[in-house]
Order: structure tokens, then sequence, then C-alpha cells
């Protein structure tokens, strides 16, 4: 509808589902909420959603142009479906975009978080307990989640730009 005014971005709407559909598929994987402890809330799930998204967020960075094209694609793709979830749950004009804006603000809160411990300097046990909102979670549940994500987050890294816009995850 309003196409003309924002032809910078996306202009394929299915753009970047494929890899959003992988990363949902990896946030909804069960461990998280179990060995991980994350509560399995809206709010624990978004937080391992939102982790995942940062993580290959990061990720495209090092691929230049071709990492940004995806990096777009999934970020407006993480936008729509964040507001068309909060539609579903009833959230009306009025309050919907600030909320979609401070969920946007989380998930960039996230990726400088994850971008840190990618490049080691800041402890990866550490970043889960923040990026999960694990105030009161066990060592246990802190040590499988910070693994999960270090192992997700080479295995983003082994993947071809290419595969990773395909859904694809090594």
């Amino acid at each position: 509808m309003l196409g003309f005014l924002f032809r910078g971005l996306t202009a394929d709407p299915v753009r970047g589902a494929a890899l959003f559909e992988a990363l949902t598929g990896e946030a909804r994987r069960t461990s998280w909420y179990t060995k991980g402890a994350v509560p399995d809330t809206i709010d624990g799930r978004f937080a391992v959603l939102a982790s995942v998204v940062a993580l290959v967020l990061v990720r495209l960075e090092r691929d230049g142009e071709e990492g940004d094209r995806v990096s777009v694609a999934l970020t407006e793709r993480f936008i729509e479906v964040m507001e068309s979830e909060h539609r579903e749950l009833g959230l009306g004009d009025p309050t919907l975009g600030k909320t979609v804006r401070k969920l946007v603000a989380m998930l960039a809160r996230r990726t400088e978080l994850w971008r840190s411990a990618c490049a080691e300097q800041t402890d990866w046990l550490k970043s889960s307990r923040e990026s999960l909102n694990h105030a009161d979670a066990s060592t246990d549940a802190l040590r499988h989640n910070a693994a999960a994500l270090k192992h997700l987050s080479e295995r983003i890294a082994a993947t071809p730009v290419r595969k990773l816009e395909e859904g694809k995850i090594e």
C-alpha cells in the first residue's frame, strides 16, 4: 500500500521468511525450557527467539552488502511477525507501535550483547543470563543455555549467507 514511500525496504514480503521460520523452530526446541529453565511464557519464548535472531544478525555483519540485505529482510520479518502476534493478543493501534518499538529495542540490545560475546569481550554465561532473563536460573541451566547458544553461533558462522537466507543452518 505505501510501498512507494519505502522503496529501500524489502520489496518481496516473503524475503526473510525462510530464515525467520528456521530460527523460530530453533526457539521452539524444548531444551530451552526444560534443561535451560527459560520460562515457557510469552516473555520467555520472546527472549529465546530474540537471542537466536540476534546471533544471526551478528553473523550477517561479516558479509557486507549481501549480509546487510539478508539482515534487513530478517529484521523486517521479525517486526512483521511481532506486530501480527501482538494484534492477535488484542493490542490495538494506539499501543501496538509503541510495543513493537520496544520489542525491536530489546532485539537491538541482545544484538549488542551477542556481538560482544561473539568477539569474546563478554562471557557467554553472563550473556546467556542477561539475554534469556535468568535472574534466578540455576548454574546448570545457565551452562546449558550458554553452551547451546555458543554451539548455535558456531553453526551459524559455518553457514554461507545464501544458505542462511534459505533457512538452512549447518
